[in-house]
């Protein structure tokens, strides 16, 4: 299957072409019915003759070229209608009846505060230019109007507020909200991508629109992407800023998968500068070594390294709820554990070949020995809950 991008050097245009070579160049494997030959990119610097040459061999269009920030409203028509049909002329010109996605928007229902939009309005003529010729050629013509689309790569300061609030945010920038409880739909641009790849596999998702709203629908006139996020500028704000805390915190909020906050602050470290992409870590360091917190969780505990220098033990403390799991990346250890008010010892000899877990259960007092006389053992250290100065639940108790 040859592929034709129209604004493939754009946002969507970028992040969909290179997911096409991951597919095309086995390095996707989860799309195991598409099979990926040329992928034809067209964007401004084209010509003509590129236009004529990619139609002529295409097998399916993926239109995404467009207009949003034009000079003058005129250049909206010429961008979201004019191109259209200059591209749909060329597929004619070749008898070429691949299907053929377009982009288009929630502006183009004209609904409530989109009623005067000349974008919405290009945009639906560019929508109905698809719709005559799917009728005139039988050419199948999926048109997707998307909400507001966000992800790595969207140009800050231009047309997505949210772009502009990571990249400022990162950047330690002021930003400007005019009201917090201004509500956006936001569409990321991965489950974008799975859309256009299900669209390759026939299996689109069809929809009707009342208003700005898509109404699943088999048979529907129009094509969605069914995951979407509604989040007030508040909500978007405040998990930036959180965000932007981690190197001092190092608290990473709840992502869990598919969520809304997963997808925002991998947006949002996209937009890091060079020099933010790297930060101290406080480790506290004596003869035996060293411990340092690497990352913690509001949900799910925090972890930790620790070195310990040979013939050293550390530990020597239990915990009334606290657990933890201790994994031996580097050396080779001896931990033991005791339960408090018995004599009885449990010890494990574990090394870095094999990697092995060991749970250190609550209310046991456990430590920690490098059993090695030239080499520093290293130990990486999860705990179910964050170190909480003011309430330790660490307890001293020698082994």
């Amino acid at each position: 299957m040859n592929i034709l991008v129209t604004g493939a050097a754009g946002f969507m245009g970028k992040n969909l072409v290179e997911n096409l070579k991951n597919l095309r160049d086995g390095k996707n494997r989860t799309r195991p019915n598409i099979f990926i030959g040329k992928i034809y990119e067209y964007d401004r610097d084209s010509t003509p003759e590129d236009l004529k040459r990619f139609c002529a061999d295409c097998d399916f269009v993926f239109h995404l070229a467009g207009v949003n920030r034009p000079k003058n409203p005129e250049e909206f028509y010429q961008g979201n209608f004019g191109f259209s049909g200059t591209l749909l002329d060329t597929l004619k010109k070749h008898n070429n009846k691949c299907p053929v996605m377009v982009s288009s928007s929630v502006q183009a229902s004209l609904s409530g505060r989109f009623g005067t939009s000349d974008y919405g309005k290009s945009k639906l003529e560019g929508e109905n230019l698809f719709f005559a010729y799917q009728q005139e050629s039988g050419a199948k013509a999926l048109v997707y109007r998307f909400p507001n689309v966000v992800g790595k790569w969207v140009v800050p300061n231009y047309n997505s507020a949210v772009a502009t609030f990571c990249h400022n945010i990162a950047n330690d920038l002021p930003i400007t909200v005019n009201s917090r409880e201004t509500e956006l739909e936001l569409l990321f641009i991965e489950d974008l991508i799975e859309e256009m790849f299900d669209a390759l596999e026939g299996k689109e998702n069809r929809c009707e629109f009342e208003g700005v709203e898509a109404i699943p629908k088999a048979d529907g006139r129009y094509c969605f992407v069914p995951t979407t996020h509604k989040k007030t500028l508040g909500e978007i704000v405040d998990l930036l800023y959180q965000f932007r805390e981690h190197p001092q915190t190092l608290i990473i909020p709840a992502i869990p998968n598919k969520s809304f906050e997963k997808k925002l602050l991998s947006m949002y470290v996209s937009y890091l500068p060079r020099d933010k992409a790297v930060f101290p870590i406080k480790t506290n360091k004596d003869e035996r070594g060293s411990f340092a917190e690497l990352i913690k969780t509001l949900d799910c505990g925090q972890v930790s390294v620790n070195v310990t220098k040979p013939g050293y033990t550390k530990g020597q403390h239990w915990h009334n709820s606290k657990w933890e799991i201790f994994i031996v990346v580097s050396g080779r250890a001896l931990i033991r554990e005791r339960k408090i008010g018995s004599d009885e010892v449990f010890e494990y000899e574990v090394s870095d070949d094999p990697i092995q877990a060991v749970y250190i259960l609550p209310g046991y007092t456990h430590n920690i020995t490098n059993l090695s006389d030239t080499d520093d053992l290293i130990t990486i250290m999860w705990a179910n809950e964050l170190f909480n100065p003011e309430k330790p639940d660490t307890f001293f108790e020698e082994l």
